[in-house]
C-alpha cells in the first residue's frame, strides 16, 4: 500500500512502493526523474513549501513543515532532510537580497563568522551522509522536539539578543572567541538538521554586543543561508536529493518567501508561531511513537 499522509502514521518512514489512485486530475499524477507523483502529493509539497517560505520570512521555523511533509509522502529521513534544505535555501537567498542595505554595517562581523559557518555547515552535512536512515529516523523525534523548543523560546532569545550586553564586556576577545566557537557548533547542527539555527545565532550576536535587530537579522540570515548552501551543495554531491520533489517544493518556497515578505505586516505572527509549535510537538510525538513505542 502506498505511504501517503493518511497511512504514514500507520506505516512509518518506508518509501511508497506504489501510488494511490484518485479520479480526474489527481489520478493522472506528475511524472519525472523516473517516478510518478500524484496530484495530492504535488499539492501537499507545494503547500508546505509555500507555508514554510512565508513562515521563514516572517518568524522562522519552516523546516518543521517541509521535513515532516516529505516524510509523510514516503521520503526516507536523510533524503527528506537534504531535499528540504535545498528547496528552502533558494528562498533564503531572496531574504539576503532584502537585507542588502545592512551589508556594509555587518561586514566586519561577517568576516569573523564566515569561516566557521562554512566549515561547520560542511561538517554537519558530511555527518548526515554517514548516518543511516534507521539511525537518523530514531534521531528525528528529538531533533524536531529540540527545534520546536527553540521556536517556543524564540521570544526569550530575541529579548536576550537585544539586551545591552556590551555593558557586561561583550565584544572583548574572550567573548568574541566564545561566540565564534558557539557559532561553529550552531553551523554543525545547521548542516546536519538546521531547524532553529536562526534563534541560536541571534543569541550569539547578542552575546558579542550587537543590539540593532535589523543588522542582527541580516547577519543571521546571511550566515544561515551560507550554512544551508554549503550543506545543500554537499547533499547534491552525495546524491541525497530527491530532485523531482525538490523542484516542486522550490517553486512553492520562492512563492512563500515572496508572500511572507510582502504581506508580513498583515500576518498575525502570534498565531503563526502557535501553529508551528503545535505542529512541531505533534510531529515529534507521532515520530517518537513510530520509532520507540509502536
Amino acid at each position: 500500500m502506498a505511504t501517503t499522509i493518511g497511512n504514514y502514521f500507520q506505516g512509518g518512514f518506508e518509501p511508497a512502493a506504489d501510488r494511490f489512485q484518485k479520479p480526474c486530475f489527481f489520478r493522472a499524477g506528475f511524472i519525472g526523474w523516473g517516478m510518478m507523483m500524484t496530484g495530492w502529493e504535488v499539492f501537499g509539497l507545494v503547500g508546505s513549501a509555500v507555508a514554510a517560505g512565508a513562515i521563514n520570512a516572517v518568524a522562522g521555523g519552516g523546516t518543521l513543515l517541509t521535513f515532516p511533509t516529505l516524510l509523510a509522502f514516503g521520503t526516507s529521513p536523510v533524503t527528506a532532510n537534504a531535499t528540504s534544505t535545498l528547496a528552502l535555501v533558494i528562498g533564503t537567498g531572496g531574504s539576503m537580497f532584502g537585507y542588502r542595505q545592512h551589508t556594509k554595517a555587518i561586514m566586519p562581523w561577517l568576516w569573523r563568522f564566515l569561516p566557521v559557518s562554512l566549515l561547520g555547515g560542511l561538517i554537519g552535512s558530511i555527518l548526515l551522509t554517514h548516518t543511516s536512515n534507521q539511525t537518523f529516523g530514531k534521531l528525528v523525534p528529538f531533533l524536531i522536539f529540540f527545534a520546536t523548543l527553540l521556536f517556543l523560546g524564540q521570544g526569550a532569545f530575541r529579548r536576550f539578543a537585544g539586551s545591552h550586553l556590551a555593558e557586561a564586556g561583550a565584544g572583548k576577545p574572550g567573548h568574541l572567541w566564545g561566540a565564534v566557537c558557539f557559532q561553529f557548533a550552531v553551523a554543525v547542527y545547521g548542516g546536519y538538521f538546521g531547524a532553529g539555527i536562526g534563534i541560536l545565532m541571534l543569541a550569539t550576536l547578542g552575546f558579542i554586543g550587537m543590539n540593532n535587530i535589523f543588522e542582527m537579522n541580516a547577519l543571521k540570515t546571511i550566515m544561515g543561508s551560507l550554512i544551508n548552501l554549503m550543506a545543500a551543495l554537499w547533499f547534491i554531491v552525495a546524491g541525497l536529493i530527491d530532485w523531482q520533489r525538490a523542484a516542486v517544493m522550490t517553486v512553492g518556497a520562492v512563492a512563500g518567501y515572496y508572500l511572507g515578505s510582502h504581506y508580513s505586516q498583515r500576518i498575525p505572527q502570534a498565531r503563526v508561531r502557535q501553529l508551528i509549535m503545535a505542529i512541531g510537538f505533534i510531529i515529534s510525538g507521532v515520530t517518537f511513537y513510530q520509532e520507540f513505542v509502536r
